[in-house]
């Protein structure tokens, strides 16, 4: 019963501070819909970026493959990749993420999060240090938890700050790592890569880039942000989703054969789990073999992320135009408030409040999808102003 007591104060306190969370189910929908809660709502709520998830036809492209392929019609691997898990559509899948992005070598995951507690504790130990923007996903955070190396937040994209712990820091290091997002996750602003690749050379330290919300839709092949700024080759390890803007499940990281080696010798999450079903990694491949090609898909983002700013700006909200929007609020029970009343609109815009974001920084989280009608979204803001003017 103590226990019963104990996890029950836990709730409370929770309850207490507006952040209580509940699991519901939300079926997809055509052209940016879905159904919650039994209503047609449009879903600013997705990482769907290129709209690829509904996209009926890749499907049937993708079905008429399948039925050459009867190989790949397995819904488990059973087994590690270590051991009998690693299907020759692994090796495929990273020998052609290598070719894309130009690099010595590619490895999988089941997903960012599995990447991004994996990677940093099985190259690092004791003698290094990690200096990490303060936005950084906690799937980052998690992963300098579990590494035995020091770690430094810096402020977030004050690369003037960066410098200055490093000043002081370097020479008692023997390796340093700098670990940031190219788009930042909540925010939608977006790492200076050019500066973090100078500061990195100058400074002798290895740079690790999480482009889980760009890959898809940054650069003209959407190889993310790296590729857009130019430093594809000055990055050191790169980290991609394939849950997002790729529509299906599973990461990987660019990085060099020596690093691949160790992370496949030690990353204790690529060792110890289930590889990915046959049928997952077939899918995946079938979207990256087409990545390069989904220009209008990445244009009609910018458009719709354009849009979605302007009338931002016309309701007096300052917004970047990117595909990721935050509406600040600030107070937990004021967010959630202002989430159920766009869904009495027809809106599903979920509420973001701490521990993924800062204490006192609550807010709507508007994520944007090629799919979604533009109409739709002058929709929303009209109706986002009219609640906010009560």
């Amino acid at each position: 019963m103590i226990h019963h007591h104990h996890h029950q104060s836990i709730l409370d306190n929770i309850s207490k501070k507006g952040l209580t969370r509940t699991l519901n189910p939300v079926e997809p929908g055509n052209n940016g819909y879905c159904t919650y809660k039994g209503r047609h709502l449009l879903n600013l709520s997705s990482n769907d970026y290129l709209g690829l998830a509904g996209n009926q036809q890749l499907k049937k492209e993708f079905s008429n493959e399948l039925s050459h392929h009867p190989e790949w019609l397995q819904f488990g691997a059973s087994s590690s990749r270590l051991l009998t898990g690693n299907s020759n559509l692994y090796d495929e899948t990273e020998e052609l993420l290598k070719q894309n992005y130009g690099s010595q070598s590619a490895l999988f995951f089941n997903s960012g999060y599995h990447a991004n507690i994996g990677i940093l504790p099985a190259i690092t130990d004791k003698k290094d240090l990690i200096v990490a923007d303060k936005l950084c996903h906690a799937s980052l955070i998690d992963g300098m938890r579990l590494s035995e190396a020091d770690f430094i937040r810096y402020r977030h994209l004050d690369y003037q700050h960066l410098k200055s712990i490093l000043e002081k820091k370097r020479p008692h290091y023997r390796h340093v790592f700098i670990v940031t997002e190219s788009v930042f996750s909540m925010d939608g602003d977006e790492a200076n890569l050019r500066i973090l690749s100078d500061v990195k050379e100058r400074y002798d330290a290895i740079l690790y880039v999480d482009e889980a919300h760009s890959v898809g839709v940054k650069g003209e092949m959407g190889l993310g942000s790296c590729e857009e700024q130019k430093v594809l080759g000055r990055i050191d390890i790169l980290v991609g989703t394939l849950g997002k803007s790729y529509a299906s499940v599973g990461a990987f990281a660019i990085l060099n054969g020596t690093l691949k080696q160790v992370l496949v010798n030690r990353s204790r999450t690529l060792l110890f789990t289930t590889a990915l079903p046959p049928i997952n990694m077939a899918w995946s491949k079938f979207i990256i073999e087409r990545m390069a090609g989904f220009i209008d898909e990445r244009n009609q983002l910018k458009i719709i992320s354009e849009i979605m700013g302007n009338q931002l700006e016309v309701i007096g909200y300052k917004a970047e135009a990117a595909h990721i929007m935050p509406i600040m609020v600030g107070d937990n029970a004021a967010a959630v408030q202002l989430s159920n009343h766009l869904l009495e609109e027809g809106f599903l815009v979920f509420p973001i409040r701490p521990p993924t974001v800062p204490a006192n920084t609550a807010r709507l989280r508007l994520s944007l999808t090629a799919n979604i009608n533009q109409q739709a979204l002058r929709d929303f803001a009209k109706c986002l102003k009219n609640i906010l003017i009560q």
